[in-house]
C-alpha cells in the first residue's frame, strides 16, 4: 500500500477508535469479566487493526472484527503465561466455546453491552459515591479530570473512588446483565445520571479545543432510548426529552471558528426542528403522566426556550416558575445558579447579581468558573463595569475550555474598548 493510503487506514481506525472503542471495550468486557484484561485486548485489538487492514482493507463491520480479534488476543495472552490459576482456565475455555458463535452475534446484541454494563455498574452493592463515575470511566470513556470536573472534585479523589469501584465488581462477582424489570428502578437513578452527564460532558465539554463533543451526545441520546425501549418511565422520557432538546441547538452554539455563541445570539432558523418536536413530545407525555421529576421539569424549561420565537419572546416568567419546581425537586447550588439567571431576565440584571452572591456568599461553587461568568455578564448588562471585570477575570482562572476561554477573553476586551471609547 502506498504512504497515503497506509495514513488513510490509520486515519479512518483513529475514526472509529472515537466512535466505537468503548462500545468493543463493553462486550470485551462481558466475555472477559475483567476490566483490565478486556482493556488490553482492545488496544491489541486496535493495534492489529492498523496493519491487518492495511492490507485486506477495512471490514463492513468492523466492530464485529475488533471484538473477535480483541477475544483471541485475550486468550493468546492467557496461553502464553507460563502457568494458569483456576480462573484462568475457566476464562480460555469459556471463551474458546463460544468464539465461533459470537463472530456472528447480531448489531443489537453488541449495542446492548453497553448497556449491560452501565447496569453492572450502578450495581447496588456498589457505594453510590462510587457508581456514576465508574461508569462514566469504563462504559464512557472519559477521562479521570473530566469526571472529576464534573463532580467538582479533585482528579485523586476521583481516580481513588474508580479503582475501588472497579474492585468491588471483581471482588463481589457482580454479574454483566442487565437486570429484571422488577429490579430497574433501584439503580435507575445512578443510571439516568450517568447518562445525563455523558450528554453534559458532549453538550459542554469540561476541557479541550472544542466546545462540544458530537460523539458522546450522540451516545448518551441513543442510550436513552434504548432505556426508553427498556422501561416505560416518566423521567426516562424526561431526559430523553432534554437531550433531545438540547441537542437541537448544537449547530447554532459556534461559530465555524468553534467561538461559543450564547443562547439569546443564536441563530433559531439552525435549530434542528425534528429534535425538537420529538422532545416536546414528550414533555408533554411526560407532564401528563402526573409524576414530574428533575429531568422532565429541566425538559420542560428547555422546551420554552425552544418555542420561543426569539429570545425577546421567551417566557422567563414561566421558566422561574420551572425553577421553583425544580428547587423543590432537586437542591442544589448549580439549580439556584440557573434559576439567578432566569431571575435576571424576567426582573432585570440586578435581581440576579443579589441571588448569585448569596450562594457565593455560603461558599459554594467558589471554585466553578460558570458561577463568575454568570455574575460577570448581569453585571456587564446592569453597567457595573469594574464588578465585571473582576468577575470575567475569576471565572478566566477556573476555566478549562478553550473555546469558553477565548469568549470571556472576547468580553474584557470589550469592557476595555467601551471604557476608553470617545464620548
Amino acid at each position: 500500500m502506498s504512504e497515503i493510503s497506509s495514513q488513510s487506514i490509520r486515519q479512518q481506525v483513529d475514526a472509529i477508535y472515537q466512535r466505537e472503542s468503548r462500545r468493543v471495550f463493553a462486550t470485551l468486557i462481558r466475555l472477559l469479566g475483567d476490566f483490565d484484561l478486556a482493556e488490553e485486548a482492545m488496544h491489541d485489538a486496535f493495534t492489529a487493526a492498523v496493519v491487518q487492514w492495511e492490507e485486506t482493507g477495512i471490514p463492513d463491520q468492523p466492530r464485529a472484527w475488533l471484538v473477535s480479534t480483541g477475544r483471541f488476543k485475550a486468550i493468546d495472552s492467557l496461553r502464553r503465561r507460563a502457568r494458569f490459576d483456576e480462573a484462568q482456565q475457566e476464562v480460555v475455555q469459556r471463551l474458546e466455546g463460544v468464539a465461533a458463535q459470537n463472530a456472528d452475534r447480531s448489531e443489537q446484541d453488541v449495542e446492548d453491552d453497553r448497556l449491560r454494563l452501565i447496569f453492572t455498574c450502578c450495581h447496588p452493592a456498589i457505594a453510590p459515591q462510587m457508581q456514576v463515575p465508574l461508569t462514566l470511566r469504563e462504559v464512557c470513556g472519559l477521562t479521570t479530570e473530566e469526571i472529576a470536573s464534573a463532580f467538582l472534585t479533585s482528579p485523586s479523589t476521583m481516580a481513588q473512588r474508580i479503582v475501588r469501584g472497579k474492585a468491588k465488581i471483581r471482588d463481589a462477582n457482580i454479574p454483566y446483565v442487565i437486570p429484571e424489570r422488577s429490579e430497574l428502578p433501584e439503580r435507575l437513578d445512578a443510571v439516568l445520571t450517568v447518562v445525563y452527564l455523558v450528554f453534559n460532558e458532549g453538550y459542554a465539554a469540561s476541557s479541550g479545543d472544542t466546545l462540544t463533543r458530537r460523539d458522546l451526545s450522540e451516545e448518551a441520546i441513543r442510550l436513552g432510548r434504548l432505556l426508553a425501549e427498556l422501561l416505560d418511565d416518566t423521567e426516562v422520557m424526561g431526559l430523553l426529552a432534554l437531550m433531545l432538546l438540547h441537542e437541537s441547538r448544537r449547530e447554532s452554539r459556534t461559530t465555524a471558528e468553534g467561538d461559543l455563541i450564547l443562547l439569546e445570539d443564536q441563530d433559531r432558523s439552525l435549530w434542528d426542528r425534528e429534535k425538537i418536536r420529538e422532545g416536546i413530545a414528550l414533555v408533554e407525555r411526560a407532564i401528563a403522566s402526573g409524576e414530574v421529576g428533575s429531568y422532565t421539569i429541566q425538559a420542560a424549561i428547555s422546551a420554552v426556550h425552544a418555542g420561543a420565537p426569539s429570545a425577546a419572546a421567551t417566557d422567563w416568567t414561566r421558566i422561574v416558575e420551572w425553577y421553583d419546581l425544580l428547587l423543590q425537586a432537586t437542591p442544589s447550588p448549580i439549580v439556584e445558579l440557573n434559576r439567578a439567571v432566569a431571575v435576571a431576565m424576567q426582573q432585570g440584571p440586578d435581581a440576579g447579581v443579589e441571588l448569585i452572591d448569596a450562594i457565593l456568599a455560603r461558599g459554594e461553587l467558589s471554585e466553578y468558573h460558570l458561577v463568575y461568568a454568570a455574575r460577570a455578564d448581569l453585571c456587564r448588562r446592569s453597567g457595573r463595569d469594574a464588578e465585571a471585570r473582576t468577575a470575567y477575570e475569576q471565572a478566566l482562572s477556573l476555566v478549562n475550555q478553550a473555546s469558553e476561554r477565548r469568549f470571556l477573553v472576547k468580553r474584557l476586551q470589550e469592557l476595555d474598548e467601551s471604557r476608553i471609547a470617545p464620548e
